[in-house]
């Protein structure tokens, strides 16, 4: 399989990088969220995972 279907793993695994699609769909099923769900929550929390994952309610 081309590496292009792969999901890529983060660079930068504290940070989201919210205009990367493949962050983007690494990060909404390492959240378990939507794709609308994850841009609005960095768009409210900012790109750092942990205040991500605070604002999402998730342990």
């Amino acid at each position: 399989m081309p590496d292009d279907m792969e999901i890529r793993v983060p660079q930068n695994d504290e940070r989201i990088d919210i205009t990367d699609l493949k962050e983007v769909d690494y990060w909404t099923k390492w959240f378990g969220v939507s794709e609308a769900r994850l841009r609005m929550a960095v768009a409210s929390a900012g790109t750092i995972k942990d205040d991500l994952r605070i604002y999402l309610g998730l342990p």
